[in-house]
């Protein structure tokens, strides 16, 4: 099953795809499109692999009552319940398995986690420990708490991300930082996850590959549907560190991966395939 956070790394990709064809079609004698295609590819990657990281825990904790999962890679894992905060060893062994997205892991995942996902306060930790996804080194720790219902009655889960991304030759390293919340606005009644509609909020920031500092800020909600494989709605908007604001517009709710980039008062309309 993909989760919200699965779904949203992979429209970050996508939008990076579409950035560079964007920028590929100009004609040479125009004045170049100011794209920092380096710092939106640090950012997405980065994006990636720690819901990539989340998703593996989930996957682990199925039978513990944390969510649901499957995974084609058979780690050891290690559940340890006796005093809270509880932990659990998830070792994917010093040699790549193939999980069921298609990405290669090796390392191991520690984490720590009070209760239950649904329950309000719990909070899962996780901390990779020469933990790989496409033999890039993920490092940091990612946090989800639990922060009960919102004044609508809606579950809410703060994300914090606090990390890096080094490349498989160890030739470059970019970190990342992400505050999000997570509002779980439907679905959460019910047993199939198909109806799960989710909305995202925040900023994050990191340095890229080559040391250029960058912001991401959610500047509307972005609307994440688990039936739909594209976000359908919000805006964000990417601002290297001495460059033009890049703003991305989802739209208002079809799920036809259509959005519009605006850069320098210039709009351009991307559909993903």
């Amino acid at each position: 099953m993909n989760t919200p956070s699965t779904m949203l790394k992979h429209t970050l990709t996508l939008a990076l795809l579409g950035l560079l064809a964007l920028a590929s079609c100009r004609k040479e004698d125009e004045t170049p499109l100011d794209l920092d295609i380096t710092s939106a590819g640090d950012n997405a990657k980065a994006e990636d692999y720690f819901a990539d990281m989340l998703r593996a825990v989930d996957d682990a904790a199925e039978s513990n009552g944390l969510r649901d999962g499957a995974d084609a890679c058979a780690p050891v894992i290690t559940i340890d319940t006796v005093a809270v905060p509880y932990t659990m060893t998830i070792d994917f062994g010093p040699v790549n398995c193939t999980a069921a997205n298609g990405r290669t892991r090796r390392g191991v995942l520690n984490v720590t986690f009070t209760g239950r996902y649904r329950d309000t306060g719990t909070v899962i930790t996780i901390t990779p420990q020469g933990y790989h996804v496409n033999d890039h080194l993920v490092q940091g720790t990612k946090t989800v708490t639990n922060l009960g219902l919102n004044g609508d009655g809606d579950p809410c889960f703060s994300v914090t991300v606090n990390g890096s991304v080094t490349a498989p030759d160890g030739s470059w390293t970019a970190t990342h930082q992400a505050q999000r919340i997570r509002t779980w606005v439907s679905g959460d009644d019910t047993v199939t996850p198909l109806d799960d509609l989710y909305l995202i909020t925040g900023n994050g920031s990191g340095v890229n590959r080559t040391g250029t500092p960058y912001t991401v800020s959610i500047t509307q909600a972005l609307r994440v549907a688990v039936g739909c494989p594209w976000i359908t709605a919000g805006t964000v908007q990417v601002v290297p560190d001495g460059r033009p604001a890049r703003t991305i517009d989802w739209g208002s709710g079809a799920c036809d991966g259509t959005f519009t980039v605006t850069v320098n008062g210039t709009t351009y309309t991307i559909t993903v395939g």
